[in-house]
């Protein structure tokens, strides 16, 4: 049995979250024996192809719809995952679902992998108005990961951030892959989405995915906007976070209520495609984040990215190749913009590189997981039949 642990899973949806279901979708259809270890959420119903197992959970304040979990009190929940024998966990998160995998790894003398997916100092920093309380957290932090058996990065350029935090190991780099990359006309669909949100021929539309936290800069994207009001254009934001409310102020202080439309949550990953087909350009002018998905699922549908130089998620992106890029600046990044729109065939230039470039389907990374996997648990255990499972 492989374990996946996170501390969130649909329906919270973020990248790491979609990270873990990817997986745990391809492990199971490649080879079965895959299990997701995760808090509960409420009113879910598990009903994929692999088991889920979920432990007691409390909302974390101002974190909506984050959950804080508690795997050490659920009895029910222990009786369960004591019964199962693993082969290799995989943590994805660092906290109750990480720790809970470090003890199951060392209880049942196997490997664990430990993915490190996001930029934790910047969160407790939010949090926490405390350098030394915030200094000893990412200790703790360091030490989970330095404890693992490998650690994994989703692009090479998250090194940087671990070397940062004091993390002084070996790591490994393996990309993360997106569930939209196979044949898609994206033509009609990028017609039948516009029609429907109602975006003319004339109009450029821009497109942000993810939290509506503060965090991602996107205060710098609505003030950015504010500067080009005068161009023919809709910007969609798709998702929620604490600060959503804030920023659809902010959007109609900045007289953007015309422009600026806020969508919410989108589960449906087919409406979501949509989205993205439907894009001229997306927006991420994010600081925060390490190798974000979104930009990955934009290059699929052939939407070329513009994001801000020298950030860990620009890494991946060529300026004017297959994407774009600015300095962070509101006046450069608003200017960057105004410059595309007058070259709308760079744009989609741009799109079809990405989509060439940078959109990798799950199906071929988890295939180098599976590899990767089967080579540490032999390593492991010193023989070389221990882990076969009959693929698919």
């Amino acid at each position: 049995m492989i374990g996946l642990f996170n501390d969130c899973f649909p329906p919270i949806m973020d990248g790491v979250s979609l990270t873990t279901q990817n997986y745990a979708y391809w492990l199971n259809r490649k080879a079965g024996n895959v299990c997701v270890v995760t808090p509960k959420s409420p009113n879910v119903k598990d009903e994929e192809e692999y088991p889920i197992y979920r432990y007691s959970s409390i909302p974390i304040p101002m974190r909506k719809p984050y959950r804080l979990g508690f795997p050490r009190i659920d009895w029910p929940f222990h009786e369960k995952i004591n019964g199962l024998s693993f082969d290799l966990v995989h943590a994805h998160c660092p906290f109750s679902s990480g720790a809970l995998a470090m003890r199951i790894a060392k209880a049942q003398n196997i490997p664990i992998v430990a993915t490190f997916h996001s930029k934790y100092k910047a969160d407790f920093e939010r949090a926490i108005p405390n350098k030394r309380i915030v200094d000893y957290l990412i200790k703790n932090v360091i030490s989970f990961y330095e404890s693992a058996d490998e650690v994994w990065i989703p692009q090479a350029s998250v090194e940087e951030t671990l070397r940062e935090y004091g993390y002084k190991g070996k790591v490994e780099v393996v990309d993360n892959g997106n569930d939209f990359s196979y044949n898609t006309s994206v033509y009609s669909l990028r017609e039948l989405t516009r029609n429907k949100l109602g975006v003319s021929n004339k109009e450029f539309m821009f497109l942000f995915v993810g939290q509506h936290i503060l965090e991602k800069n996107l205060v710098f994207l609505l003030e950015s906007l504010s500067q080009i009001r005068d161009l023919p254009f809709k910007m969609f934001f798709i998702g929620s976070g604490y600060a959503a409310e804030e920023l659809k102020q902010l959007s109609e202080k900045l007289n953007l209520s015309s422009k600026v439309f806020f969508k919410g949550t989108v589960t449906d990953r087919e409406i979501l495609k949509s989205y993205y087909a439907a894009a001229d350009l997306f927006l991420f002018p994010s600081l925060y984040d390490n190798a974000p998905l979104v930009v990955r699922e934009a290059a699929a549908l052939h939407t070329p990215s513009l994001l801000i130089a020298g950030s860990t998620s620009a890494e991946i992106v060529t300026d004017s190749v297959n994407g774009f890029l600015s300095s962070h600046s509101i006046f450069n990044y608003s200017q960057k913009i105004r410059e595309l729109t007058s070259s709308p065939l760079l744009m989609q230039m741009a799109g079809c590189k990405a989509a060439e470039s940078i959109a990798r389907s799950w199906e071929e990374v988890i295939d180098e997981v599976y590899d990767r996997y089967t080579c540490l648990i032999r390593r492991s255990s010193g023989k070389q039949n221990t882990f076969l499972w009959e693929a698919i």
